[in-house]
């Protein structure tokens, strides 16, 4: 009678013979792995990469970061800088998460000028309390023999982690403007040079053509960011490059390029509106060509400092420095459409900081020395209405 264990798989004897089906099947294996810094959207899906400014991200219509395919002008009056903060942002983001950085009209001292990686508050906490402990440790006369081969001469500085796994999880970053970020070895920043090109010729042709190139033999899941600094200055910019003919057609094209490659490009824009106001008809061509369009207010130094000084004014509260307005936001649709947005409909601030770029509600604090005011006004009151002022423990209930 033959006996054979039941329950047993039957296998081949040829190990290289077997054609069973690995766990990992093809249509798996051809997913494409999303690029890092790029997520879904929250609303729909659609992939989205973040500006480098964390309350800049939660503006942009619900979808936690800028939506691949479109772009941003930023207007600013007055003689600030505070949108090129956030074009900076934008560009360290960008290195960070191994992007094709294209900067129009400035040079690499600018890219060497990036704001790099903050530390946080607890590793900052943590980092100098490890370093008193260690110098507790050691005693005051050995302490400097740390220069000449000592317990401390091979010691390298805590840095950021920038691994692959660690890289690829951070969305957003924190940048200090203090600090400068140090390129990595694969840092790709293309310079784009406006060229002097004849009275009637368009400056743009160049740009455009330029970043055709680039895109066209990078590789298909390279992600690009488009930096336009002070577009029609004439600090950068030729007199012929503000006519309507020349700018309105560069925005058709560039429109065409982020349309062309809706996973691969976005950009952002800044403008001076003390020299381009939006009541001419040619920004506002240039508004309608732009998927957001966002406007930045800076207060006078006297509104500033009055600010500043005010009682309600704290160690951890900062003044805002100007106003901040939402005129148009990218991929307005019937799934979101800004709807999720805290405070989108009211008057917005900005305050930038060493450390970050805020956008917050605005709000004025309280008035200074009116209580001999208020006070008055109750004596008043209570002097019409013939009744004596009530005392503090009866307003307290």
């Amino acid at each position: 009678m033959a006996f054979r264990k039941r329950n047993v798989a039957l296998t081949r004897s040829d190990p290289s013979s077997d054609t069973v089906s690995s766990p990992t099947s093809p249509q798996a294996a051809n997913v494409p792995q999303p690029s890092p810094g790029v997520r879904p959207s929250p609303i729909d899906g659609r992939p989205t990469t973040s500006t480098g400014t964390p309350s800049l991200d939660a503006v942009l219509a619900g979808h936690a970061g800028l939506a691949l395919g479109n772009s941003l002008l930023i207007g600013e009056s007055g003689t600030t800088d505070y949108a090129g903060a956030l074009l900076r942002f934008y560009a360290s983001e960008g290195v960070l998460q191994g992007h094709v950085v294209h900067v129009v009209g400035l040079g690499e001292v600018w890219g060497r000028e990036l704001p790099g990686i903050a530390e946080s508050r607890d590793e900052e906490k943590r980092r100098q309390r490890s370093e008193r402990e260690e110098k507790m440790k050691i005693a005051w006369r050995y302490e400097s023999l740390g220069e000449f081969g000592g317990r401390n001469a091979n010691r390298v500085p805590t840095q950021t982690k920038t691994d692959g796994a660690e890289a690829e999880s951070i969305f957003c970053h924190t940048f200090d403007l203090a600090k400068r970020l140090s390129l990595p070895s694969n840092t790709s920043i293309n310079y784009i040079q406006i060229p002097r090109t004849a009275p009637q010729a368009s400056p743009f042709t160049g740009i455009i053509q330029n970043l055709q190139q680039k895109l066209e033999t990078s590789p298909p899941s390279s992600i690009h960011r488009l930096i336009i600094p002070s577009i029609l200055s004439p600090a950068y910019y030729p007199p012929s490059s503000s006519q309507p003919q020349h700018v309105l057609q560069f925005l058709h094209a560039l429109r065409a390029l982020l349309r062309q490659y809706p996973t691969r490009l976005t950009a952002i824009s800044t403008i001076p509106l003390s020299l381009y106001p939006r009541s001419t008809g040619l920004i506002r061509w240039m508004e309608h060509l732009s998927d957001g369009v966002f406007e930045l207010s800076p207060f006078p130094y006297s509104a500033s400092q009055a600010l500043s000084t005010s009682s309600a004014a704290t160690k951890e509260e900062e003044r805002p420095q100007g106003m901040f307005a939402v005129h148009k936001l990218p991929v307005w649709s019937d799934k979101g459409g800004g709807g999720a947005v805290e405070g989108l409909g009211e008057d917005l601030a900005f305050t930038l900081s060493r450390r970050k770029f805020t956008i917050a509600k605005f709000s004025l604090p309280p008035m200074e020395g009116d209580q001999e005011a208020q006070e008055e006004a109750m004596r008043d009151v209570a002097g019409e209405r013939g009744k004596t002022m009530p005392s503090k423990a009866e307003l307290e209930f």
